[in-house]
Order: C-alpha cells, then structure tokens, then sequence
C-alpha cells in the first residue's frame, strides 16, 4: 500500500490572511490544499490519501474535497501544535490501518506545495523501493553562509548543499519508529521528517525536484504559485 499524507495543520501567520489558513487561499476557484491533493488522487500508484488538518477547518475542508470528487482520501485527522506532532497523528492513524507496515510506503507532503509534478511523486516511489527512502532536493543558487552575531563565520560550497523539500518518503515501519522514539526522547518540535531520521543517524537518499516545487508561506510565494500555474496552464493551451 503506498499513502500520502498531506498535512496541512499551519494556521498561515505569515501569509498575512485574516480571513482564512493559507492552505484554504483559492486560485481559480480552488483552494491551494485542493491544487495539491490532485496530484495525489490522480496518480496511479497513490493508493490511498490522508489529510492532516486544523480540527476548525475539517468542515470546511470535507466539503470542499467533497466538492472536487475525490475518492482516494480515506482519512481526515485532525492537527497538533507543531508540525512534528501533525505527521505523528497521521502516522498513528495509517499504521492502525496498515497490514504490513513493513513494505507500506508513505509520502509525506506539505499541503501548501502544490507545484509537484507526477514524475516527482513516481520518482520517490522508485527511491523507497530501491533505496528505502526518498527525500526531495533542490540545488542551491545563492551561496550559503553561517552567521554569528551578524557576523559571516563560514561558507558552504554550493555543489554539496541541496534544499531539502517535498515529498518526504519512508517505508511505513522505519518513519513510526524515528518518530515513537523521537517521542520518547522529548523531541516535539523537529522541522521535518528527514532531520528526525539524521538525528537518528538513518542514511537518506535524495531525488531532485523540480526547482519550482515551493513552499508558499508568504503572499510572495502566493504570487510566485500564481504565475508558474498560469505558465503550465498556457503551455498546455497553447503547446508552448
């Protein structure tokens, strides 16, 4: 069985939107958690969908999940305080359901990275089943560099420094086990699921990702979202 679990519990502070989470912004008549979700119920190998979401959102985003048609998202769970414990309540309810965790996969993915594509999601798949994971990268353009009380201590080379992204991707098992233990140890508010797994001295593969699969936090990245989306779409309309 492979499953995606989308999470989006954030309540968009830096979106600045008062009126609504940043994964509930609409382009085109469609909210940014449904733009995401497409790719997911579309793609053949995807078996099954599971939504992580703010328990004060889960109406609104039933029904419009409801709205679009969608048949493969099999759980609705709701949010925790950090993003850590929102994968963890999605972990926990697809491992109650999983007959052999072992072999089951599972995409982690943000629900507000909604430029994906197909090829990425097949990718990590191979990746997992070659490798045992997957984790999405990018290549760094800028040079990166460490600071100390405003002060450059250090830099890093940029053709061993890569972004990491979305979709995260494990073997069922191996991604409950760093989390419980994670846990136990008193971790609750690691950033993503790769850094629980290094933590842990876990060897990750990487799988580069297309440079655009962003993140959208504030209205820039909003704007950014809006005029890649209309570049694909016009591409299509107009083979370009």
């Amino acid at each position: 069985m492979i499953t995606a679990l989308i999470f989006a519990g954030g309540t968009g502070m830096r979106m600045n939107s008062k009126s609504r989470p940043k994964q509930f912004l609409e382009l085109h008549g469609k909210a940014i958690i449904i733009h995401t979700l497409e790719f997911f119920e579309e793609h053949d190998e995807i078996d099954n969908i599971a939504v992580v979401c703010l328990e004060s959102w889960m109406e609104h985003l039933k029904h419009i999940i409801k709205r679009n048609g969608f048949e493969k998202i099999k759980w609705y769970i709701n949010g925790s305080k950090t993003g850590q414990g929102s994968i963890y309540n999605g972990l926990k309810t697809i491992y109650q359901y999983s007959e052999n965790p072992s072999e089951d996969i599972v995409l982690i993915h943000d629900g507000v990275r909604p430029l994906i594509t197909s090829e990425l999601i097949s990718t990590c798949i191979n990746s997992v089943k070659k490798n045992g994971n997957a984790i999405t990268v990018t290549p760094v353009k800028e040079t990166i560099v460490t600071v100390e009380e405003n002060t450059v201590i250090s830099t890093t080379p940029r053709e061993i420094t890569k972004i990491a992204k979305a979709p995260q991707c494990f073997y069922l098992e191996d991604i409950m086990k760093i989390h419980n233990k994670a846990l136990s140890d008193g971790i609750i508010s690691s950033t993503d699921s790769a850094s629980l797994m290094l933590k842990y001295n876990k060897t990750l593969y990487t799988v580069d990702g297309p440079a655009e699969n962003i993140k959208i936090t504030t209205p820039l990245d909003y704007y950014i979202f809006r005029a890649i989306y209309e570049a694909r779409e016009n591409s299509q309309i107009l083979g370009y």
